[in-house]
């Protein structure tokens, strides 16, 4: 039944018009989506509303004009529909890139699904079954660029007959260069063929000629309980309508959560509730549930959208919403935590109502070093502080207050490794039980406020303060503060769940939720009022915490399209805003989509290849193409690929490549530590932005435990360690050191390096490597050659044409002097560079 806050008139047509994507994703998978609701099923797949009015009915197969009348009926079998009409065969195959028109077949590819081709100056062909997939660079098989109602399209004309067979296939669009276009994973004729790869499916039964329009009756409401039927001589079946596609266009600009006016005297609270019937505020200035608490119920207004307003400043208050409607997830007796709540008590609340006096302070001018100048630190609030050498009381080294007052300190870890930048793990107000217990932060419930778990006083909202003042001692050490956000999926309580679970989660076409998170549930990102809470809350980090960036958990989930926004959105209001990407879920992979955006990503195929790198495993041309900054495929520009090699998931770096039993690097071999060495200078060499994870420089051990995200007695930083592994701390603090100084900015390249900025010459039947920077002089005359040897046996590298007598060598894999190494220089004579087992070397010029 539908509830008085849907009405047609409050559906908020003008943010479809805006916010578009999530309309024309879902509208795609309706067209065409390969799921039928029923096997039994002759003639309908799905039918769903497209506007108010008009609905789309989805054939199995296509229907010729001569085949006589639909026989669809509305609800039930005596109400015949009279009005229906095709949907114009170009708007179909926009979605899965074919049609069928006037006896030719079409090929039609829309640039904006593949952001990082070139177009209009790059050539577009198809291949697929019909041409032996060899279309590329074929005339006969190149589409062709047209401007229709405004907007870029390339097609291709041809008969029928030249690709349909008698079962479905496969085609793709390919460059001239041979550069082969991913299929989008929202196509939905998205398929993997036989052999693994991913293609779109071709069907000659469905050629656009499947799918209509049709025409209610004047009296209904499209958001209720409707059903098509087709009944003909032979046969009746029927399918559900659809009304979701008008759910996902609800949205507003209204301000919503609990907004206090001091000079008025009035708290206004607003909630999107796009199909509640009842909204009921409860708010009390005490914790207490036994003490008074207020009820009030909401009334709705424009665009699905509840509001209150109280006459006091409710400063300090505590409170919730309780939701009542015609759906099984609303749940009257939960009192639900405000989406937009700037502080709570805890996971499940209440909300503290945040007022202007504690807003009004803002954050401290800092300006963040730019992109290519960064050096990380990924690190986790209670690790960093659980056995800090300083004194603090024990609630203290539970969040942000001890972390401020470390960062402060000048014996500070951070401080004296070098670094640049800090990569807080979530920070977001996160699930969990009791606020001691130990927590990554990957579950969050809400997205404004800091979490109550590291708060001195959380039913005060001191967290607010506490993270600011955290902010603040971070930059007054020169460190900039990026933090990892999850808006890919929530924890529990999930209160958007408990709003409207359809609108704010992707679910299955049987209704049930997805999960390529791997924890539960899915955010539907494309959603106006999603995508909106995602650039509000993050909005809401800089302006009052004056952090400088945000690492995006399962950015695929998010999509290219929502990121995009993202990035306009915060660049507004902070141009130098630092956006990294974690580019995969379970799903797939967007590091190659997000080349032609402003984010960098996590390099997974670093993380992967420098482990087998060092232990002898790796190749010549893989270690050029990571140290290069990823450029041939990952990277548009170097300082888009974050290197790394440890993060706080699956093994410590040294418990990964030990030569221990059971992965337990906890008291590592002298190749352990040689080969640790010739990580780091690698990942401080590589083009791009290397991030360490904490305590990676002092071999930080998880004793060979692959997975301790609840291990809060195996993730706390060992400090004694840093003196246990002295050298190695000091060997990588001296990289980070000269890689930050002028003498290091061939490694901090602000672009993308020319072809032949980086000159590599081999090893002969191995690995080792020498790399020279600036080897095409485009940086002036100075150079810097950079050599390693991952293998258990000397090797020699030829380096023709490079002098010896006009560099001097800086470091090697245990020592690091910017002024220059005293003695015990690796041997280059000539042209040939004498490498012993599990060396490395850095040279510059005089």
């Amino acid at each position: 039944m539908l509830s008085h806050s849907l009405c047609i008139s409050q559906v908020a047509f003008p943010w479809a018009i805006r916010k578009n994507i999530a309309r024309l994703l879902y509208i795609a998978s309706l067209f065409v989506m390969d799921i039928p609701f029923s096997d039994d099923h002759k003639f309908l797949r799905r039918a769903f509303w497209e506007t108010p009015d008009r609905a789309v009915v989805v054939l199995k197969h296509d229907w010729a004009d001569q085949a006589g009348p639909l026989p669809l009926f509305w609800d039930e079998p005596g109400n015949a529909i009279e009005r229906y009409e095709r949907v114009p065969p170009r708007r179909y195959g926009e979605w899965v890139g074919y049609y069928v028109e006037q006896g030719w077949l079409y090929f039609l590819l829309r640039p904006e699904d593949y952001p990082n081709v070139k177009f209009p100056e790059e050539r577009i062909f198809v291949s697929g079954d019909f041409n032996s997939w060899e279309g590329e660079g074929d005339p006969n098989w190149e589409l062709h660029p047209e401007t229709l109602d405004g907007k870029l399209r390339y097609y291709i004309r041809l008969p029928p007959s030249a690709c349909f067979k008698d079962r479905q296939g496969f085609f793709k669009f390919v460059t001239s260069d041979g550069h082969w276009l991913e299929p989008s994973h929202m196509a939905p004729n998205r398929a993997t063929d036989a052999n693994g790869s991913v293609n779109l499916s071709l069907n000659p039964e469905r050629t656009g000629a499947h799918v209509f329009y049709f025409f209610a009756p004047e009296a209904h409401n499209p958001l209720s309980s409707h059903r098509l039927w087709w009944i003909d001589e032979e046969w009746s079946e029927s399918c559900p309508i659809d009304f979701k596609f008008l759910l996902f266009q609800a949205g507003t600009d209204l301000e919503l959560g609990a907004m206090v006016d001091a000079h008025k005297q009035t708290t206004t609270f607003r909630l999107f509730a796009p199909r509640a019937s009842v909204v009921t505020l409860e708010y009390s200035k005490s914790i207490d549930r036994s003490a008074r608490w207020y009820s009030l119920e909401l009334e709705p207004v424009a665009h699905s959208v509840w509001e209150a307003v109280v006459s006091k400043d409710l400063s300090g208050a505590y409170y919730g919403y309780k939701l009542e409607g015609d759906w099984d997830f609303f749940d009257p007796q939960v009192s639900v935590l405000d989406p937009y709540a700037k502080a709570s008590v805890g996971p499940q609340g209440p909300g503290i109502i945040v007022g202007p006096s504690h807003e009004s302070t803002r954050p401290k001018p800092f300006h963040p070093p730019a992109w290519h100048d960064l050096i990380m630190v990924e690190g986790h609030v209670r690790d960093l502080i659980a056995k800090a050498p300083i004194k603090m009381k024990p609630d203290e080294r539970l969040g942000f207050s001890g972390l401020r007052a470390w960062v402060r300190d000048t014996s500070c870890y951070l401080r004296k490794l070098g670094i640049n930048a800090i990569e807080l793990q979530p920070i977001q107000q996160f699930d969990g039980g009791d606020p001691d217990d130990y927590h990554w932060g990957y579950m969050p419930v809400n997205y404004f406020a800091p979490t109550s778990h590291y708060a001195l006083n959380p039913h005060k909202a001191s967290g607010v303060e506490e993270m600011r003042e955290l902010v603040d001692a971070f930059h007054e050490a020169g460190i900039a503060v990026i933090i990892d956000v999850v808006y890919n999926h929530l924890g529990n309580p999930n209160p958007l769940y408990l709003i409207d679970r359809d609108y704010y989660f992707e679910t299955n076409p049987d209704g049930t939720l997805t999960n390529w998170s791997g924890c539960g549930n899915d955010l539907r990102t494309h959603t106006p009022m999603a995508r909106r809470l995602i650039i509000d809350s993050l909005k809401h980090w800089v302006k009052t915490f004056g952090v400088d960036g945000f690492r995006f958990d399962l950015a695929e989930l998010i999509s290219v399209d929502v990121l995009r926004d993202v990035e306009t959105a915060l660049k507004a209001i902070k141009p130098s805003v630092i956006l990294i990407a974690e580019p995969w879920s379970f799903r797939g992979h967007i590091g190659f989509a997000l080349r032609s955006t402003g984010f960098c990503s996590w390099n997974d195929g670093y993380r992967d290849f420098l482990p087998k790198y060092v232990c002898g495993e790796g190749n010549v041309d893989g270690l050029a193409y990571f140290m290069g900054g990823s450029t041939g495929h990952l990277s548009a520009w170097a300082a888009q690929s974050l290197n790394y090699t440890e993060s706080h998931d699956d093994f410590a770096w040294i418990d990964r490549i030990t030569q221990n039993a059971h992965n337990n690097g906890d008291w590592p071999t002298a190749q352990d530590i040689s080969r640790t060495h010739l990580m780091f200078a690698i990942l401080m060499a590589s083009l791009g932005v290397p991030m360490i994870s904490a305590g990676q420089d002092f071999m930080r051990s998880k004793l060979g435990n692959f997975n301790t995200y609840q291990r809060g007695d195996l993730n706390a930083l060992d400090y004694d360690r840093e003196a246990r592994f002295a050298g190695t701390h000091a060997y990588v603090s001296s990289w980070t050191r000269w890689r930050l100084s002028h003498k290091g900015n061939f490694m901090r390249f602000d672009g993308r390096p020319s072809a032949g900025f980086m000159r590599v010459c081999a090893g002969q039947g191995n690995s080792a490597v020498a790399l020279l920077y600036n080897a095409d002089g485009a940086l002036g005359a100075r150079q810097v050659l950079f050599a390693v040897n991952p293998h258990s046996d000397t090797v020699e590298i030829a380096l023709p044409g490079i002098k010896p007598q006009q560099f001097k060598q800086i470091a090697d894999h245990e020592r690091f002097d910017a002024n220059g190494l005293e003695d015990a220089w690796l041997s280059w004579c000539d042209d040939k560079l004498r490498l012993p087992p599990l060396s490395c070397g850095l040279w510059e010029t005089l």
